[in-house]
């Protein structure tokens, strides 16, 4: 160390100086505040609290600004922005309104966007491509969709996921072009489907701070998937998470089948995970039965989260 740089640090001929000695206490201090790395006390973050978000597809029958309507009367802040997909039209009825027209419809309900959900299903082919416009226009945002559905043998598993990563450059690229990331879904018989697809999904990632992943509950429950240990084999790359368990109806919400969903938030909580969750199902309700229902889901999961 030169004298200069010496006298800069507080350090003189005959070791620190007064105000060198007073600088390291004050470092040494700071750093016994900080929690130990792997302390046996470490637990949740504090003051951890589920983000959630109302998924428009469960209310397919509404008009776009009658779902916005619901989802703010419910207390949610954020909206998963559903279609074409079955009868849900929402993410088409945005698009028709603009970026600018509807931008002003979430400040009017003071809404936020958790997701738009982009899958290609029959007769609905352009999925993410089609919407990557109007998205970037309206501020970008997270966008969800599927992998590749078929049966992939563990010994195959890794050159297929090279594959299928190779096909989303194209989608990659326009994510990055419109300020999107992109949240690949798990599904029952697809790519994303087992622990170890999870691992070397996240291990193969050509673009992590673009592609991420989805996690919906029913699906890892279906093929016996833990589901803690899926949350932990996603690590930093998971991005979005369906609160959906196996059952019938209703009893696929949160708090209305018999899955404890406790655990499962104590898992992300224990991972950092600052994303968004919905309380999910599939199949269609009337409006008012299915908002009470997910009134109910929203206060289990607000519950049931760690503390």
């Amino acid at each position: 160390m030169t004298a200069a740089a010496g006298k800069a640090a507080g350090v003189g001929r005959g070791g620190l100086s007064r105000r060198g000695f007073l600088r390291a206490g004050g470092r040494l201090a700071a750093l016994a505040l900080l929690p130990a790395l792997g302390a046996e006390s470490a637990g949740p973050a504090a003051g951890w609290r589920p983000r959630l978000a109302l998924s428009s597809v469960m209310f397919s029958a509404l008009a776009l600004e009658a779902f916005c309507r619901q989802a703010a009367e419910l207390g949610f802040q954020g909206i998963d922005l559903w279609g074409p997909f079955g009868k849900c039209r929402h993410l088409a009825e945005a698009r028709e309104l603009g970026a600018d027209g509807w931008r002003q419809l979430l400040a009017k309900h003071r809404l936020e966007v958790a997701a738009y959900t982009t899958y290609r299903t029959k007769g609905h082919e352009e999925g993410f491509p089609g919407y990557a416009g109007f998205i970037g226009a309206a501020g970008g945002g997270l966008v969800v969709r599927e992998s590749q559905y078929g049966k992939f043998p563990a010994a195959e598993l890794e050159a297929h996921l090279r594959k299928f990563f190779e096909t989303l450059r194209p989608e990659i690229e326009l994510a990055r072009q419109h300020r999107v990331r992109l949240a690949i879904e798990n599904h029952s018989d697809a790519l994303l489907d087992t622990l170890e697809s999870f691992r070397l999904f996240t291990q193969l990632n050509p673009a992590p701070d673009v592609v991420g992943l989805g996690l919906a509950i029913y699906h890892l429950q279906a093929r016996q998937v833990p589901v803690a240990e899926a949350i932990r084999a996603c690590g930093k790359q998971l991005w979005f998470v369906y609160a959906w368990q196996q059952g019938q109806g209703l009893a696929q919400l949160p708090g209305h089948g018999p899955a404890d969903f406790a655990p499962w938030l104590e898992a992300l909580a224990q991972a950092g995970y600052a994303h968004w969750i919905t309380p999910f199902m599939h199949g269609e309700q009337p409006a008012a039965a299915m908002a009470a229902a997910v009134a109910k889901a929203r206060r289990y999961l607000e519950a049931a989260a760690p503390r």
